[in-house]
């Protein structure tokens, strides 16, 4: 913890770097991704502050859309398309998913209700592979696919898809390799980028 508070403490000892900021926000991108530590997308990507919207969540999951019941994920999908008026819009999974892999496993979740419910409410099955496979792979690349057809269940990315005004990528993220693998709906096979 030691190294990420005195980087902290000097972190705002350059406020000509980030006076601009102060004057709005427009990401062209809202990224969507897991949680997981290892998954750091201004990493991946080379973004600088204010260049992704980002939405992160156990297991890069998207819930589906009801109006009755608004969640976080929602408010933050809504907003950057609405407002932030993002042109494109990218889930990326990664290798190593806990989520995916405890989903692909059947792990008994019990010790941690929250997690167990948020993955059997807001998750497709992931589609079958090698339970012994740390990387779940191919059941991560199908999970990806599955949060890109929910999103379509909003109706402002329906709309936006609709006029040409956004575009979705599904992206599949090697942790151990650092490897960016993006689909292709072509071919229907996750190329390297």
């Amino acid at each position: 913890m030691q190294p990420l508070i005195d980087n902290a403490r000097t972190f705002g000892q350059r406020p000509e770097e980030f006076a601009g900021l102060a004057e709005g926000q427009s990401p062209e991108v809202l990224f969507i991704t897991c949680s997981d530590s290892r998954v750091v997308p201004a990493l991946i990507t080379g973004a600088r502050p204010g260049q992704l919207f980002e939405l992160r969540t156990a297991g890069n999951i998207v819930p589906p859309h009801g109006a009755e019941h608004p969640s976080g994920e929602a408010a933050t999908i809504e907003y950057a398309v609405e407002v932030l008026g993002v042109t494109d819009l990218v889930v990326c999974g990664h290798s190593h998913c806990g989520a995916v892999g405890a989903l692909v496993r059947g792990d008994d979740l019990t010790a941690v209700p929250a997690v167990r419910d948020w993955l059997t409410t807001a998750a497709d099955e992931p589609k079958p592979c090698d339970p012994a496979d740390p990387t779940v792979a191919e059941a991560v690349q199908h999970h990806v696919l599955a949060q890109l057809l929910r999103l379509r269940s909003y109706p402002c990315v329906e709309r936006r898809l609709a006029d040409g005004r956004l575009r979705m990528h599904g992206w599949y993220y090697e942790v151990h390799t650092g490897v960016v693998r993006e689909h292709r709906t072509d071919t229907d096979t996750f190329e390297t980028l």
